[in-house]
């Protein structure tokens, strides 16, 4: 019996114990939500977003609390994210398109060189026509839906027009994901100008908020549990560019000419589609090569 009175003893000890490290974890991990005092108020591009009205706050809640327990997928956003902005930011203050819209690219493709299921791709997922309507290359051997800086510019083309066409940023991110006509066709029929005002299919109906949500977490990650120290942030190591105006019948026997391999060639330059470079127009490309720390 004492054997038995001893078991059941460590036994509840045990079963004690291993609530409260459950509570403890469950309390430091449990999420932040809307409620927490950051989220009074929100904003994309400057305009604010109305959280006073019920189905406005609940909606927000929903992406923030999706968002903050993927784990992995936010801390692979975070650590990538020290690389992607310092090229977006400066385009897209070129081009006076709100800062607001890297987020954009953020849930668009979690920052990496992303392909749909309908054909969209790269970093802004660019469909092919849309692609060329903005100036981007689309072709068997070269794609700058992949060119980080020119699909950034093909991004703000897009924005600043959506802006103009549709009268505010919010509406704007909307139509990237429902595009222009759509948003624009139930504005009228719904006779509403406000994107928190409007009933719109499921994504495009969370597209805004998931962009809201992102920003939040990004601006404050240790708040919701992303402590990233500096040296584990990717980064952009130096490189130096080389201009071409011609073919180039074979990218490895290139690559080993300027120092390095096919893997890096293709790495550092991912809008290089082929295994060469046709280029009977002679147009100009400037092809990226790494100094060093490859």
């Amino acid at each position: 019996m004492k054997i038995i009175k001893k078991i059941v003893i460590v036994f509840t000890i045990i079963l004690a114990s291993g609530f409260l490290i459950f509570a403890t974890t469950y309390n430091r991990n449990s999420s932040v939500g809307i409620n927490n005092h950051f989220l009074n108020e929100i904003d994309f591009a400057g305009e604010k977003t109305p959280l006073n009205i019920y189905d406005v706050r609940e909606r927000m809640d929903r992406e923030l609390l999706i968002n903050e327990n993927l784990h992995s997928s936010t801390i692979l956003i975070l650590k990538r994210a020290n690389k992607a902005f310092p090229i977006i930011e400066p385009i897209l203050a070129k081009y006076n398109v709100p800062d607001d819209f890297k987020y954009l690219a953020v849930i668009e493709s979690s920052l990496v060189n992303a392909v749909s299921p309908a054909g969209a791709r790269g970093v802004w997922q660019f469909m092919p026509e849309t692609a060329r309507e903005k100036g981007i290359e689309v072709s068997e051997t070269v794609d700058e839906r992949y060119h980080l800086e020119k699909s950034t510019e093909a991004a703000c083309k897009y924005l600043l027009l959506a802006k103009e066409k549709l009268g505010s940023w919010t509406l704007a991110a909307a139509s990237y994901n429902g595009g222009m006509s759509g948003v624009s066709s139930q504005m009228g029929f719904q006779q509403v100008d406000n994107y928190y005002d409007l009933l719109l299919n499921d994504e495009t109906s969370r597209y805004v908020f998931r962009i809201l949500a992102l920003k939040e977490i990004m601006k404050n990650p240790i708040l919701y549990g992303f402590n990233i120290q500096k040296e584990e942030l990717y980064v952009n190591l130096p490189t130096r560019q080389i201009e071409v105006d011609s073919t180039i019948a074979n990218l490895a026997t290139f690559a080993k000419t300027q120092g390095i391999n096919y893997k890096i060639l293709k790495y550092y330059n991912p809008w290089l589609r082929d295994k060469k470079l046709d280029n009977p127009a002679k147009k100009k490309y400037k092809i990226e090569i790494p100094i060093e720390g490859y």
